[in-house]
């Protein structure tokens, strides 16, 4: 999209003091930040007062004093989610959500331990880093920064601190039930430039029964997946009198086939290894489900009706195909992009096959044109088909005076292009009518989030801090976001 340039407000970038006063404060940014993810606010079981567990309880405070050490006047809505004010005089305009929880810490992490954050290399390593904590204190730096040079504004900034986004954001919701969504709402839960558009998401569930076929050799059980927002990496296959050096041909063909990982795992088992991949972006992954399937028709076992649904779910969901082509859903449109879709469960027995998919749907999505396709598809193969979930697509128009003010703050500070970006994963402002999601992450960066080693680098915290403090300039002193010229 093009932005607005026709003043110099508009290409002026921010203002040297406060710019001064960011850089002079590095070292503080970078200590609290280290500190905070020293805390490991993981979800953990309710106790009273403390709705998530020890962990986003501990985070949630100690963000809360951070913000009443810095100047902010600060509320606890019961533990579930706190805030900080600019100035609780101000009418509410600008609401920042951010979140202290974060995802387990999972194995693998080389650099430092998960919770002990380390600086090298200009970066900062370890759990929240850059999902959420280090981008959260990001925007609390940058309303510092404009308290600290007395830079005036009109209308009222308040940071949201939440405290179960990772789990279901049943946290906001509780929020939600109490205050009023403020005008403008951005995230810095993602990357820049800025995502205006979170695609719907439409979870589909295939089953079949069949009779038991005592033929041997045969496949006993498959199982593979163990969420269904991620590509599955590794599926498990048991069976009953197949001779196991008979499958050696096979699995060797197939690994050069899928790009995946065979072996034989027990007496009567199969491993298959893939890649997992997030389901909003299946296209990377490898499908150790799908593989699987495929095996299953290259070795030697008897016909049955358990292998003719295996057969038939691959003609639905193609090894390697993320288009939804094979449900006969596929579709694209210029703003949101193209459909993606991709099989994440699979259980099979000897009498029952089901299989659970994951599709991330564009704005031109329908009833008509999408769900009961896809339903006509999976019946047509001999699958009872039923809707596990649907959620509708979220977008806050690219021309709209709020997402105009954003990127053109974004762009007087980084000297980079401005524009809207549309992603198939969700964000905490999915629900939130005039919400986006706005940095953290410089563009082109992988900072590992939910993975080992996660890191983010200083110079994008300082960058990141320089951009919100001349968006919430922008947006909320003088004239506030800019009007259509």
């Amino acid at each position: 999209m093009e932005i607005d340039n026709s003043d110099n407000s508009s290409r002026r970038g921010l203002r040297k003091d406060a710019e001064e006063w960011i850089d002079a404060h590095r070292d503080e940014l970078v200590r609290d930040i280290i500190d905070f993810c020293a805390i490991p606010s993981v979800k953990g079981s309710y106790e009273q007062g403390k709705p998530f567990g020890d962990g986003p309880f501990d985070a949630l405070n100690y963000a809360l004093r951070l913000c009443e050490k810095y100047g902010f006047s600060i509320q606890n809505y019961s533990g579930y989610v706190g805030a900080a004010d600019f100035d609780p005089a101000l009418p509410r305009t600008l609401d920042i959500l951010a979140h202290a929880d974060v995802v387990p810490a999972g194995e693998g992490w080389t650099v430092t331990e998960p919770f002990k954050v380390v600086e090298k290399d200009g970066r900062l390593y370890g759990r929240g880093t850059s999902d959420d904590k280090g981008p959260m204190l990001c925007a609390l730096f940058a309303m510092r920064a404009i308290k600290a040079c007395g830079i005036p504004l009109s209308k009222g900034v308040r940071l949201i601190i939440g405290t179960d986004e990772e789990c279901g954001s049943s946290d906001i919701r509780k929020y939600y039930l109490e205050e009023q969504p403020a005008e403008m709402t951005f995230s810095p839960d993602a990357e820049f430039p800025l995502i205006n558009i979170e695609k719907g998401q439409f979870h589909g569930i295939l089953s079949r029964d069949f009779e038991e076929n005592a033929a041997l050799p045969r496949l006993l059980s498959m199982e593979a997946g163990i969420a269904l927002n991620a590509v599955p990496q590794k599926a498990v296959l048991r069976f009953e009198g197949l001779p196991m050096q008979e499958a050696e041909e096979p699995m060797r063909e197939l690994e050069k086939l899928c790009g995946v990982r065979c072996e034989i795992s027990g007496e009567q088992e199969i491993t298959v290894y893939g890649e997992s991949a997030h389901a909003s972006t299946p296209e990377g992954g490898k499908n150790a489900g799908l593989a699987a399937l495929i095996l299953c028709g290259k070795l030697p076992l008897s016909p049955s009706e358990q292998l003719e649904a295996c057969e038939k779910v691959l003609e639905l969901f193609p090894y390697g195909v993320t288009d939804g082509s094979g449900l006969r859903i596929a579709m694209e449109d210029a703003e949101s992009h193209a459909l993606s879709c991709t099989l994440d469960l699979f259980s099979v027995s000897e009498t029952q096959a089901e299989f659970q998919f994951d599709s991330r749907t564009p704005l031109m999505a329908s009833e008509e044109n999408c769900y009961n396709v896809a339903k006509e598809s999976a019946q047509s193969a001999g699958f009872s088909f039923s809707i596990g979930r649907k959620v509708p697509p979220h977008r806050v128009s690219a021309d709209s005076p709020f997402v105009r003010t954003l990127l053109s703050a974004y762009e007087a500070v980084t000297g980079l292009k401005g524009e809207c970006l549309a992603i198939g994963g969700g964000t905490y402002v999915h629900d939130l009518e005039n919400g986006v999601a706005f940095g953290a992450i410089l563009p082109g960066i992988d900072t590992r989030m939910h993975g080992a080693d996660e890191f983010i680098d200083i110079d994008n915290l300082l960058t990141a801090t320089k951009v919100y403090t001349e968006a919430i300039i922008r947006l909320c002193g003088g004239e506030g976001p800019a009007k259509d010229r």
